[in-house]
């Protein structure tokens, strides 16, 4: 059973950066898609980037240019740096694992596994 932790999240200034790590235990994250989203209050769960193991990143394009995806296969962990955050960046972001392929990588629906979520609170 494949384990997810997310950790990073906090509050920052707008404009400021924070790296969000996805951490997995039980099983190797390179047999899966790995993705983040993220959910603030009263909107459904939307897309932000998603990375498998023989590819490129996938953006959304609300933080292409601001955010990179970044995997480490010696850590099992996949990364988030978020640049020139901004206030409608403010969301509970939820780490995901997918054995679909990258065709589904932007619907929630798809993901096999999510960790708990951490927040992230950006003040204009």
């Amino acid at each position: 059973q494949l384990q997810l932790v997310e950790s990073g999240g906090g509050l920052v200034q707008a404009g400021g950066s924070l790296r969000l790590s996805c951490g997995a235990s039980g099983q190797s994250l390179t047999s899966y898609g790995t993705g983040w989203f993220r959910q603030a209050p009263g909107k459904e769960r939307e897309f932000v980037a998603a990375i498998n193991w023989s590819g490129g990143g996938l953006y959304a394009d609300s933080v292409k240019g601001r955010f990179t995806i970044s995997r480490d296969s010696v850590q099992n962990t996949v990364n988030l740096e978020m640049n020139s955050l901004k206030p409608e960046d403010t969301a509970v972001y939820y780490c995901g694992a997918t054995a679909s392929g990258p065709d589904s990588y932007r619907r929630w629906e798809k993901y096999d596994y999510w960790g708990q979520g951490t927040q992230v609170t950006v003040s204009s």
